[in-house]
């Protein structure tokens, strides 16, 4: 696997690997790589013959009192990890190489609708900086396919916007949730948790698996969605939102039905975590 930092030589070898009539798949992080992430790698490798992930810290995404400074930086052993799941390349570069004239007066990307409610209400300018340098990364490597988890799911559902929106030529794949043992989805924010908060943590889908077993039964959306935050409260959690939504539009409704999806964020200490279940795979 080559690792670069240098915007000419990405584009020099996918150029040349285009006319070798390469299939080219794009793996977009933030680096702290876990299962999840990998799964990533195992996907793009499913359809494309070669895989290209990135690893950029990105600030445009984080708020002025998130965890930008001590978001995991660990590049070897994400290096040790790609090598060992079979990914060609790695484009890791410094803010300074994407962003050279600094960030203040970058053009910025705005998906409008499905990035303003749930976490966009409470992370005010995070998708923003999400659409931004994910469009930023599609121009600089071209790829065929692009693979991102659904345990973010609202970003998911704005890069699907964005392709769509803009008539980018990309296959954009979801790929399922990465869980624990004991259900709770593997994220890097993981780590910040103590292991009294880790136990708690797995309380998370679990109140997304009961209120959908109460949608199941007939019982009323606000019933259920009133129930579930008081469920998470009782549990030690500072919940944020728990919506059910339309799957594609994030509007929210009423009806736990094909196409619905469960979306939750909350507070664990000093650690947010965000889950989501859908109808389709709780089904």
């Amino acid at each position: 696997m080559h690792t670069l930092d240098s915007i000419t030589v990405l584009q020099q070898t996918l150029a040349a690997w285009r006319r070798e009539g390469h299939r080219i798949a794009l793996v977009p992080t933030m680096g702290n790589l876990h299962e999840g992430h990998l799964r990533l790698i195992d996907a793009a490798r499913q359809h494309a013959d070669r895989v290209v992930a990135t690893i950029f810290v990105n600030p445009l995404q984080f708020g002025p009192d998130e965890d930008l400074d001590r978001y995991p930086r660990t590049l070897a052993e994400d290096q040790r990890l790609l090598i060992e799941r079979g990914c060609d390349l790695l484009f890791a570069p410094s803010v300074e190489t994407l962003y050279p004239e600094g960030q203040a007066t970058l053009t910025r990307i705005s998906v409008p609708q499905v990035s303003e409610g749930l976490c966009g209400a409470h992370r005010p300018g995070h998708f923003e900086g999400v659409a931004t340098v994910v469009s930023l990364l599609f121009n600089l490597t071209r790829p065929d396919v692009a693979c991102f988890g659904e345990k973010d799911f609202q970003q998911l559902t704005v890069i699907r916007k964005l392709v769509r929106d803009q008539h980018m030529p990309i296959d954009i794949i979801g790929v399922p949730i990465a869980r624990d043992h004991d259900g709770l989805a593997l994220s890097s924010r993981n780590r910040y948790l103590d292991s009294e908060a880790r136990t708690q943590a797995s309380r998370l889908h679990q109140c997304l698996v009961d209120s959908a077993r109460q949608f199941e039964q007939g019982e009323a959306s606000e019933q259920v969605l009133a129930q579930g935050l008081q469920q998470l409260e009782e549990a030690g959690f500072r919940p944020e939102y728990l919506a059910l939504c339309d799957a594609t539009t994030l509007r929210p409704i009423t009806a736990w039905q094909p196409g619905s999806v469960l979306l939750v964020a909350a507070w664990l200490g000093t650690t947010r975590l965000i889950d989501n279940l859908s109808y389709d795979s709780a089904s």
